[in-house]
């Protein structure tokens, strides 16, 4: 927790083990546009963080509001590396009570390592979450066929407080690692205040839709009675995820409910049906910044596809090319020495002096994907199935956000999402489905910002020296880099 504009100093320390394992961490949703080599993604801005090796993160609160932090080493976070972060700023809707973070996410029993090893094996089959958590607490029933190691049935589950005639803020995250998320409360309606790291113009709802690394801050009046006690629920979506137990609970009570009891409320009907976010003619930003150039600078298109290699293993592709790290040798550090050829592998599009940049992405595949910026919020012009028809929603004042779900599509009917940035904000950016399966093998690209601002910069010497000892450690051990490797 910590409040917009301070400076953020935080030392991670590697001592993963059995078996060891690189590191890094990643504060989603951050500009860091004084310091692009802090955003925490290992063969973009730095190696690894080798094993039983420190480094220290320090950068500047530049945006407020909600988000988290997490591994982005392989799909190391599934595993459990990850966390809220919250930073405090202005209210662009009043409240009584900050309830802070309530963490949504799927859950595996099996190791985050195994997982990728299946989904990265010939002739892979799709992988189904266990459980749904809030807070990481959920009952299961561990007499459930497949359980291995330790299981303790119906192990308890989140508790929270409402105060009668208040309105409370929550802020929801989906940090889990493939299913889309409704969010519901019993017997009362959520005001929208802002989506990710940007506040909008409120709007009531009954249900906020959240996919993988999205955000959203809603208030909640208690509306109940002294004695109430109600459900929060998170369903995984049983259109747009994968899950063997989609339903997540967690108790609300009022100052003079019985504590001990269980909520017998109903569950809030929703429509399941589409694999998007809310529509964008209703999420309107509540501040207003420049308007996005009718006629960027450039206009880039990338068509999403899925397809067997060789060895018959399904890969996810970018424009026909299928993203893989090189932990030794770091984009950004490249640029900043003039590099700008890269392997083909490492998906580096440079967009060079170019002011303002236009993606139109397109889905061919029946899956939906929660589609990533770091470094920046984009302008999100346009999104929905079939092609786009050249409008903008909203023109004057489109939605922004870091995360923007691409709804399925097909081979011959694509869906599509239409982005757009200032080109304000020199580096190395990845953009990538937020999936962490998919990310493991491939929807990934590298987003080169102004590479001539780049090579001005001065990147702290303790950014080589991360592949120094990524270097030293991986010289004398073998690393397992089965999938892209982010």
């Amino acid at each position: 927790m910590a409040f917009a504009s301070n400076y953020w100093q935080v030392q991670v320390h590697n001592q993963i083990y059995g078996p060891e394992e690189g590191t890094s961490l990643h504060w989603h949703g951050l500009l860091q546009k004084a310091t692009p080599w802090f955003d925490g993604v290992p063969a973009v801005q730095q190696c690894p963080i080798a094993p039983n090796a420190s480094f220290t993160y320090q950068f500047r609160a530049d945006l407020y509001g909600t988000s988290w932090y997490h591994s982005h080493y392989s799909a190391q976070y599934v595993g459990g590396l990850f966390g809220p972060m919250i930073i405090h700023g202005p209210k662009n809707v009043p409240y009584d009570v900050d309830l802070g973070p309530i963490l949504l996410s799927d859950y595996y029993h099996t190791e985050y390592f195994d997982i990728v090893k299946e989904v990265m094996a010939p002739h892979s089959s799709l992988v189904y979450s266990d459980n749904n958590l809030i807070n990481g607490k959920m009952n299961f029933d561990c007499s459930q066929p497949s359980i291995g190691g330790n299981c303790t049935s119906n192990a308890g589950l989140s508790k929270f407080r409402f105060q009668t005639g208040k309105t409370h803020r929550l802020r929801l995250i989906n940090a889990g690692a493939e299913g889309m998320q409704r969010f519901t409360i019993d017997n009362h309606t959520m005001t929208v205040m802002a989506n990710d790291f940007v506040p909008v113009e409120p709007y009531e709802t009954n249900v906020v839709t959240l996919g993988v690394g999205q955000r959203t801050d809603v208030i909640v009046k208690a509306t109940g009675r002294p004695t109430d006690a109600v459900w929060m629920r998170s369903d995984l979506s049983a259109k747009c995820a994968m899950a063997k137990n989609p339903h997540a609970l967690a108790a609300i009570y009022y100052p003079s409910a019985n504590t001990s009891s269980t909520p017998a409320s109903t569950a809030t009907p929703y429509d399941d049906v589409v694999c998007g976010n809310d529509n964008l003619s209703t999420t309107v930003p509540f501040f207003r910044p420049d308007t996005p150039l009718s006629q960027p600078a450039t206009v880039e298109s990338i068509d999403i596809t899925i397809k067997q290699n060789a060895s018959f293993v399904t890969l996810w592709e970018m424009n026909n090319s299928s993203f893989r790290a090189d932990f030794n040798s770091p984009v950004l550090l490249n640029a900043s020495e003039g590099s700008t050829s890269f392997p083909a592998e490492w998906n580096v599009y440079d967009f060079g002096f170019n002011t303002s940049i236009r993606l139109i992405v397109r889905n061919f595949v029946g899956a939906y994907h929660p589609m990533h910026m770091h470094g920046h919020n984009f302008f999100v012009l346009s999104e929905g199935t079939g092609a786009w028809d050249g409008t903008i929603v909203n023109p004057a004042n489109p939605q922004r956000r870091d995360v923007q779900l691409l709804q399925p599509g097909s081979a011959t009917d694509p869906s599509h999402i239409v982005i757009q940035i200032d080109a304000d904000n020199p580096g190395v950016w990845p953009f990538h489905c937020h999936i962490a399966w998919h990310l493991s093998a491939g929807l990934y690209v590298n987003i080169m910002e102004r590479p001539d601002l780049i090579t001005e910069k001065q990147i702290p010497s303790i950014m080589q020296q991360t592949c120094v000892d990524w270097d030293a450690y991986s010289n004398s051990n073998v690393v397992d880099e089965i999938d892209s490797g982010v």
